[in-house]
C-alpha cells in the first residue's frame, strides 16, 4: 500500500510539471507567439515621416496588441531602396514599406492621377484625404497585391527661383529642376527643366546651373534652397507627391482578426491625425524659416493662374487617353478625383 501511494505522488508531481510546463508554452515564452514586422522606408532617421508618423505608430500597434504585434523600422533604404520598397513588400523581403509611388512610374498608372498638374491642392492636409477617399474609391488593380495601410502627400509644390516670377513671360527658358511628371508640366509652361535628384539641387542653384526649383516648401529649410534662391511663386496647380504605406497580404492575413481590427482604427487614428498634414506641419516651419532668410512670396492673379491651368491641360488629356488605351475610364477617374478636390479644397 505504502509502494503504490509513493508512485501515486509521484505520478502527480509529473502530471503538475507537464502542466506547469504547458502553460509556460502557451504563455509566448521566449517570444514565440509575437510577429515582427519589418518596416522599410527611405527617409532619415530624423525626418518627421520617421519621428512623428513611423515610430508613434508602431508603438501604438504595439500597445494594442499588446505586444502580440511589433513593427521595426529601416530608415535611410538600409533595408531597401525607395525605388524598390514597393516589390519588397509584393515579394516579403519587407513586410510593411513606405515610399512614393512615382518611384516606378509606370508601374502605377490609375494613381498618376493624384499627381497631375492642373489640380489645385490647397494643403497636404486636403491632398492626402482626396488621394485616400479617392483610391478607396477607384480600388486600382494595380495596388491589389499588397494591404495598403494609408496614402498620404506632399501637397502642392511651387516654385523656388532667383529671379522673380510674375507672369508667364518671366518662366520662358528659365532652367528649372524637375524630374517625372514635374518636367512635362514645366515644359508645357515654356520653361526649361533639368533632371536631377533633391540632393543635388542646392549646389546646382548655387553655382547657377539651374535657376529655380518646384517642389514642396520644407525643401526651403530640410534641403537648405532658402539660401540659395530669392523667390516664391505659389502655384498650387502644378505639383503634389503621392507617398504609400503598405504591408505584404500573407503576413496581414498571418496576425489575428482581433489584432487586424486593432491595426485598422490605429490606421484611421494616424491617418487623421498625423498623417493627412504630415507636410504641411513641415512647409509651414520652412516657409517662416524662407521668409526669415529674405525670401519673398509671389501670387500669381487669377487670370494667370487660369492660363498656366490651361497650358497644363494637355498633359491631363493625356493621361485619360492613356487610361482608355489601358482598358481603364480615363475621364471618370480624372473627373472622380476633380469632384474630390472639389469637396476637399
Amino acid at each position: 500500500m505504502k509502494s503504490i501511494s509513493k508512485k501515486g505522488k509521484m505520478l502527480t508531481v509529473f502530471i503538475l510539471a507537464l502542466s506547469l510546463l504547458g502553460l509556460i508554452g502557451c504563455s509566448g515564452g521566449g517570444g514565440a507567439d509575437v510577429v515582427e514586422l519589418k518596416l522599410a522606408h527611405f527617409f532619415p532617421v530624423n525626418h518627421p515621416a520617421e519621428t512623428d508618423l513611423v515610430q508613434p505608430w508602431a508603438a501604438a500597434i504595439e500597445e494594442a496588441t499588446d505586444g502580440r504585434v511589433k513593427v521595426i523600422s529601416f530608415p535611410a533604404g538600409t533595408l531597401a531602396q525607395s525605388d524598390a520598397i514597393y516589390e519588397s513588400v509584393k515579394k516579403g523581403i519587407a513586410d510593411i514599406g513606405m515610399s512614393c509611388f512615382s518611384y516606378t512610374r509606370g508601374q502605377f498608372p490609375v494613381l498618376e492621377v493624384f499627381e497631375l498638374p492642373g489640380i489645385i491642392y490647397n494643403d497636404s492636409d486636403a491632398a492626402s484625404r482626396i488621394a485616400w477617399e479617392g483610391v478607396k474609391l477607384l480600388d486600382p488593380v494595380e495596388v491589389q497585391d499588397t494591404t495598403l495601410m494609408m496614402v498620404l502627400t506632399t501637397g502642392s509644390g511651387d516654385l523656388f527661383t532667383k529671379v522673380p516670377i510674375n507672369g508667364l513671360d518671366d518662366l520662358q527658358g528659365l532652367e528649372i529642376r524637375a524630374t517625372g511628371l514635374s518636367a512635362a508640366t514645366l515644359k508645357a509652361l515654356g520653361a526649361t527643366p533639368v533632371a536631377m535628384p533633391q540632393a543635388d539641387a542646392y549646389e546646382a542653384l548655387s553655382k547657377g546651373v539651374v535657376r529655380g526649383n518646384l517642389g514642396p516648401i520644407e525643401v526651403l529649410k530640410g534641403w537648405r534652397q532658402a539660401e540659395v534662391t530669392s523667390y516664391i511663386t505659389k502655384t498650387p496647380f502644378l505639383y503634389n507627391t503621392l507617398f504609400f504605406l503598405t504591408m505584404n497580404t500573407d503576413k496581414w492575413n498571418s496576425i489575428s482578426e482581433g489584432d487586424r481590427e486593432a491595426i485598422l482604427e490605429i490606421n484611421d487614428r494616424f491617418f487623421e491625425d498625423v498623417a493627412c498634414g504630415l507636410w504641411d506641419m513641415q512647409n509651414e516651419d520652412a516657409l517662416q524659416y524662407a521668409l526669415e532668410e529674405g525670401m519673398q512670396v509671389i501670387e500669381l492673379p487669377e487670370a494667370e493662374k487660369e492660363l498656366w491651368i490651361s497650358l497644363v491641360k494637355p498633359i491631363q488629356e493625356d493621361f485619360v487617353s492613356r487610361m482608355d488605351s489601358l482598358g481603364f475610364p480615363g475621364q471618370e477617374i480624372l473627373d472622380a478625383v476633380l469632384d474630390l478636390a472639389g469637396k476637399y479644397n
